[in-house]
């Protein structure tokens, strides 16, 4: 089901998970059984530009095997304008309806810093393809026998140190084509109502990017080395204050009170449980009341 069908109907719900590092895909489909309550789950495309399996493929065998609706990333690092095109059109014929667009971290970052990065276009470039595509021509105007309805995504930074900047961006995704935003993760509440003040006229469907923390130093990590993260004192401090053995519950329940607050101010929230913790996401949903 597309996205599209969901909003304003309901506070939607989405947890990303990374495609495994092989081609064994039972621990991740095993992990995946607690997010079934989720709207959809994120697949992310190679995040840091390190191999994974294709986010298609993953995407396809969550559907097949589970029953669960996804949001494929796609990138722009490792696909040319051809490539972008036809691996679309073959998602949508695998029942993958939500796609966000992504430019994609740059293959420096990553475990084949020689390797070619490709970016012929943009994220705001892969939204203009994909509204193209459902409209129902290729890039180059060519007909297609029959067009998708993707719902198309787009990503947004409300932290950003230049705000006015990022508000323009989102302007022009939303210009292409773009459905719904996902937003980095927020911790601070004024700095979301922001964000969202200065989107002014801008009318898409927002989810607030939710990343739990389980420990004083992955909060510390995050707030001061993560570019786009922005975690207030008094947080941080909760978290350290709560001890090794109490951190995780502690993320928990600053995610859930972060989480009541902005219910009414956002369509739906994107979970980013850290290192595979999807037991976390699933329980702050639970305990959270925001379904």
């Amino acid at each position: 089901m597309a996205l599209t069908d969901l909003f304003g109907r309901k506070f939607i719900t989405t947890v990303e998970i990374d495609p495994p590092r092989g081609v064994a895909i039972e621990k991740t489909l095993g992990k995946a059984t607690v997010l079934r309550g989720f709207d959809a789950i994120n697949i992310a495309d190679s995040p840091m530009a390190r191999v994974r399996m294709s986010p298609v493929a993953l995407a396809h065998l969550l559907r097949e095997c589970m029953g669960i609706d996804t949001i494929l990333h796609m990138t722009c690092r490792d696909r040319n304008l051809l490539s972008l095109q036809s691996d679309l059109l073959g998602a949508y014929a695998l029942g993958i309806q939500n796609v966000l667009a992504l430019t994609g971290d740059p293959v420096s970052v990553g475990d084949y810093p020689q390797a070619t990065g490709v970016f012929d276009v943009t994220s705001e470039g892969l939204i203009r393809i994909i509204s193209k595509l459902n409209s129902g021509t290729d890039l180059a105007g060519n007909k297609l026998s029959e067009p998708p309805r993707f719902c198309i995504g787009t990503a947004v930074n409300p932290t950003a140190a230049d705000l006015p900047k990022e508000i323009g961006r989102l302007e022009r995704k939303i210009e292409a084509g773009a459905h719904f935003a996902l937003t980095q993760p927020v911790y601070d509440l004024p700095l979301l109502d922001k964000f969202l003040s200065s989107m002014g006229n801008l009318k898409i469907p927002v989810l607030v990017g939710i990343l739990p923390l389980r420990s004083a130093r992955q909060a510390e990590y995050l707030h001061n080395e993560v570019p786009g993260i922005n975690i207030p004192d008094e947080i941080r401090k909760r978290i350290h204050d709560a001890g090794e053995d109490s951190a995780r519950e502690t993320g928990i329940k600053i995610a859930i009170e972060f989480l009541q607050q902005a219910k009414s101010r956002v369509a739906g929230a994107y979970f980013m449980p850290p290192v595979g913790d999807y037991d976390m996401a699933a329980q702050i949903v639970a305990e959270s009341g925001i379904r």
